[in-house]
C-alpha cells in the first residue's frame, strides 16, 4: 500500500488513542505500522516473513529501545484461540484492551476474522484492509447474508467504510480493496444461545443455495413445523440469504435449540 491517504483514513477509522494496544497482522514494509506508532501507545505487529526481520527492526530501531512496537515473526494463524501469539508477547496478558488494525493478505481474511471474532481474545475492534468483494459481502451491500455475513454479525456490527482502487498499491493486485471496519465486538449474542448449535443451525440453512430455507432445515431437522416461520415472521419461500441474523436467532428458540436430526 502505497497511499498515505489510504493509512489515513485506516488510521481515522480504528479512532485511536494513546491508551490503546494495537495488534497489526502483516506490517511488510511498515507503512502502517509508523502511522499506528505516532497515535497509540503499543503496537504489536506480527510478520510471517522472516526475511523482513532485519529491515523492520532497523526502520524501527529507535522506537524499540522506546518499547512502543513490538515485533513478533510468524504465521497469525497458527497462534492458538487460547494464547494468539507465541509464548513470551505481552499480547497474552491484555484481555480485551486491544485493537486489530491491519492490511492483511486476502487469502486469510476468513481464518483471521474466525480466530479473533470467535476466540478468547477478542478485540475491542478490528479495521481491516481487505478485498473489496469480501467486505461487500460481510455487510450484505446487496441485502443478501452469507454463512460469512452471519457469522461476522453474531460477534460484532461490519461497516464497508471506503473502497481503495487497486491502483492505490504497488504492485496494483487485480481487484479493488475496501476498509472493513467491525466494532463492538463480543459474545453477548450467544448469551443464552449455544455458539456451535447456533452455526450448524446457520450451516443447515444455507447447505443448498438454491433451495427454500424450510426445505433446507427439514433435511436436517425432522418434524420441523411451519409455524416456526410463522412465529418468526419468515415467508415459506425464502432462502437462507433473506435472514437477517436476529431471525436466525428466532429459529434457534422456536428449534428449541436442537441440531440433531
Amino acid at each position: 500500500m502505497k497511499s498515505q491517504e489510504a493509512v489515513r483514513k485506516i488510521v481515522e477509522t480504528a479512532e485511536l488513542s494513546q491508551e490503546d494496544t494495537v495488534l497489526e497482522v502483516g506490517p511488510g514494509k511498515g507503512i502502517l505500522t509508523k502511522a499506528l506508532l505516532e497515535r497509540v501507545g503499543k503496537v504489536i505487529a506480527v510478520e510471517k516473513d522472516e526475511q523482513l526481520r532485519p529491515f523492520l527492526e532497523n526502520l524501527f530501531q529507535e522506537e524499540i529501545k522506546k518499547g512502543t512496537p513490538e515485533l513478533v515473526f510468524g504465521d497469525i494463524l497458527k497462534f492458538t484461540k487460547e494464547e494468539p501469539l507465541r509464548k513470551g508477547s505481552s499480547f497474552v496478558n491484555w484481555g480485551k484492551n486491544y485493537k486489530i488494525v491491519a492490511n492483511i493478505p486476502y487469502y486469510i481474511t476468513g481464518e483471521l476474522l474466525r480466530l479473533f471474532l470467535s476466540g478468547n481474545y477478542q478485540p475491542q475492534s478490528m479495521t481491516l484492509l481487505v478485498q473489496k468483494e469480501v467486505a461487500e459481502r460481510i455487510v450484505a451491500h446487496d441485502g443478501k447474508e452469507s454463512i460469512l455475513s452471519i457469522s461476522v454479525k453474531a460477534y460484532g456490527i461490519p461497516m464497508y467504510i471506503q473502497t481503495i482502487p487497486a491502483h492505490e498499491f504497488s504492485p496494483p493486485p487485480k481487484v479493488d480493496s475496501a476498509i472493513l471496519h467491525i466494532r463492538a465486538i463480543s459474545k453477548d449474542f450467544f448469551k443464552d444461545i449455544d455458539e456451535k448449535a447456533f452455526f450448524s443451525l446457520v450451516k443447515s440453512g444455507f447447505a443448498h443455495k438454491r433451495k427454500l430455507l424450510i426445505s433446507n432445515l427439514k433435511f436436517f431437522y425432522q418434524g420441523l413445523p411451519l409455524v416456526n416461520f410463522e412465529k418468526c415472521t419468515i415467508s415459506p419461500t425464502a432462502r437462507a440469504e433473506n435472514v437477517s441474523l436476529d431471525v436466525w436467532k428466532c429459529i434457534y428458540l422456536a428449534l428449541g435449540g436442537s441440531t440433531s436430526k
